[in-house]
């Protein structure tokens, strides 16, 4: 680890970065959803937005109405309290509580553009970001009752995370048992995000997230594999070493947030080694950017777009990268960031219409000109611009 800086070093960072942030986000992000998202006819968001935010199809996925619900809000409170952010906000939990939340607790996947449902997960995730997005407008419209609601949807979760045969997922003879990284990953974020400041009363369960993630985090391989078995151990075959470097570098900061909340230095180390071994087995070195599946071992991956670049992981890298470099100085996480800065901004952003293309080919070619669909919305472009503004304002732990 090499030394850290000093406040010149800082400085001369913030006025490289932090300006070009905060206009990408507030006037090609933002404003793009903004503009093309509402419903005005049935409420709602449309997240299937073409390259210039014509809607190219009607159908409302509901996980990404609760993340654009949960970044509305999340301006609202912690950036300017502007009434056309909380009208959105409310405009998307209106339409989430009106047609998507069922009774028993699940969320519907998707719907008509007028509310009609369409399709049910056997997964928890929809749920999941409903919740994200319940507390944090509870908060930002000061309606305690529907905080009430989200915490008790997050005591629900343990019900259902780690038992998917309760939300009608089939368990067969011959499947290896296994633990996704996805599952603790997500749910720190959920707790983080619903319980706020309250986190010591989900104190166990965070414990028990942070156990679940150390499982997938292997040194002997410097590897964070996205599958495991119960006790951590490797699964046979092709599902044993995959590797998707997007998620486990998310996972990192979430695991990192948690870690400075805790004081646990063993697992800020940890939040380290996730994001850096990440980054070292993810980046193209031919191409650049960051493959979105790997194999540990060098086969070529099963999944057919594992070599294609997405915009997320990339979104994840710039935050994790930066936080890193705030959290140690280390000039290696520093230039990480750089990389991944100059990938993205060249490459994902869009100069013409505003917001970020998901989908590039390995040579960094947009392969699908929209900028919404049913797995692509406004969620991680908007909340890494945010999140690395708001280390930008701070003063970096080195210079404590």
């Amino acid at each position: 680890m090499s030394s850290p800086h000093s406040a010149a070093d800082f400085a001369s960072l913030r006025a490289r970065y932090r300006n070009r942030y905060e206009n990408e986000l507030f006037e090609k992000v933002i404003p793009f959803w903004e503009r093309h998202a509402p419903d005005s006819a049935h409420g709602g968001h449309f997240n299937n937005l073409d390259r210039d935010g014509a809607v190219y199809d009607t159908t409302k996925h509901m996980w990404m109405q609760g993340r654009l619900v949960w970044m509305f809000s999340k301006l609202y409170r912690a950036v300017e309290a502007r009434p056309s952010w909380l009208a959105i906000a409310r405009n998307g939990m209106d339409f989430l509580r009106k047609h998507a939340a069922r009774p028993d607790g699940r969320v519907y996947f998707s719907t008509t553009a007028d509310g009609r449902p369409a399709y049910l997960q056997r997964k928890i995730f929809t749920e999941c970001f409903y919740l994200m997005a319940l507390a944090e407008y509870a908060r930002a419209a000061e309606e305690p009752e529907l905080l009430r609601e989200a915490y008790e949807g997050l005591g629900r979760m343990w019900e259902w995370a780690w038992d998917w045969t309760k939300v009608g997922r089939p368990a067969y003879e011959g499947q290896a048992p296994s633990q996704a990284l996805a599952v603790p990953m997500l749910l720190l974020n959920l707790i983080e995000e619903v319980a706020g400041e309250d986190f010591g009363t989900y104190r166990a369960e965070a414990d028990d997230c942070i156990r679940r993630t150390a499982l997938h985090v292997h040194a002997d391989t410097r590897c964070v594999y996205e599958a495991v078995a119960p006790d951590g151990s490797r699964l046979e075959g092709p599902e044993g070493r995959l590797l998707t470097p997007g998620h486990a570098i998310e996972a990192g900061w979430f695991l990192q947030h948690w870690a400075q909340r805790l004081e646990h230095a063993d697992a800020q180390r940890q939040a380290l080694d996730m994001v850096r071994w990440s980054f070292e087995k993810g980046w193209d070195q031919k191409c650049e950017g960051l493959f979105y599946f790997v194999d540990a071992e060098g086969y070529a991956p099963v999944p057919l777009e594992w070599s294609m670049k997405l915009w997320w992981p990339h979104c994840e890298a710039l935050y994790a990268h930066l936080l890193d470099y705030f959290l140690t100085g280390d000039a290696a996480d520093l230039a990480a960031f750089e990389s991944v800065h100059r990938y993205a901004f060249t490459r994902f952003s869009d100069p013409e219409y505003g917001e970020w293309f998901g989908y590039l080919d390995r040579q960094g070619v947009v392969t699908h000109r929209f900028k919404g669909g049913p797995y692509k919305g406004c969620f991680h472009v908007p909340r890494a611009l945010w999140l690395c503004l708001r280390l930008l304002d701070e003063k970096p732990a080195w210079l404590a």
